[in-house]
């Protein structure tokens, strides 16, 4: 009797799940980032106002195949939720934009000494002045946009942190699409810059609910009592930030987070 040996089964490692693909929605190709979550019971959709995306979320053990069948099928859906979001203004001369809620039109003064600078027109209409050659402009507002974001941020926190008896160890700008703001257990604060485009109130509120984080690390009825002490008018900013948040998105270059 022959004896075969037995040669152990060389089986092709599984290629790496992809972490996202390109959809051809009308006239445009969309990125459509991947995710997966153990609480999904089914495939889900959603288009991001900030990067102008879509998620798909997939149950834990969803198929790639029919995932991406899910998407393409609801490709016109997809195509209604982009057309409804807001245009982008990117930051340039005669862009109008709001600081601090109120608008503001970029007036480019390329003889002027100085780098940006807010003043009134003849009209007595706000502008915001910037001064050097063209190709500097955006980014000369985004940096000046930036500091007055840091400034309101710290002062706000700070205020609210001393109100409470607490301490921050720091406060960082983000520029991220899913949260305005975030506290971690060792006092670091991260907010986004983009609230600078916001009433000083909107500002205020999203500064007393992270510094309140440093009483309550969740989101319990105790949390809430702490951010209604800081700030009473809570709900009036809430409402703000869903009906207006999304459009604080459309002003300059979206980024992913940074520093």
């Amino acid at each position: 009797m022959l004896f075969r040996a037995l040669q152990p089964s060389r089986k092709t490692p599984a290629e790496p799940e992809p972490d996202s693909f390109t959809l051809r929605v009308a006239h445009e190709v969309v990125v459509v980032t991947l995710r997966r979550n153990a609480r999904a019971r089914r495939y889900t959709l959603r288009v991001r106002a900030a990067t102008r995306d879509v998620v798909l979320t997939l149950p834990a053990n969803g198929r790639l195949k029919e995932a991406l069948d899910f998407a393409r099928r609801h490709v016109g859906w997809i195509e209604t939720r982009l057309a409804r979001l807001p245009d982008q203004v990117p930051f340039a001369a005669g862009a109008v934009f709001p600081l601090r809620g109120m608008p503001h039109r970029i007036q480019h003064m390329p003889g002027a000494r100085g780098t940006v600078w807010p003043a009134n027109d003849e009209a007595g209409a706000s502008v915001l002045c910037v001064a050097g050659d063209a190709p500097h402009l955006p980014r000369r507002v985004e940096d000046y946009l930036k500091r007055e974001a840091r400034r309101d941020l710290i002062e706000a926190a700070q205020r609210h942190a001393r109100a409470l008896g607490v301490t921050i160890t720091r406060v960082t700008l983000r520029d991220t699409a899913s949260r305005w703001g975030s506290c971690s257990s060792t006092g670091a604060l991260s907010f986004s810059w983009r609230l600078i485009f916001a009433p000083p109130f909107v500002l205020d509120y999203l500064a007393a609910h992270e510094v309140a984080h440093r009483r309550e690390m969740n989101h319990g009825p105790r949390f809430w009592r702490t951010v209604d002490l800081l700030f009473p008018e809570r709900e009036r900013a809430e409402n703000w930030l869903k009906r207006h948040g999304p459009e604080l998105h459309r002003y300059g270059a979206a980024r992913e987070a940074e520093d």
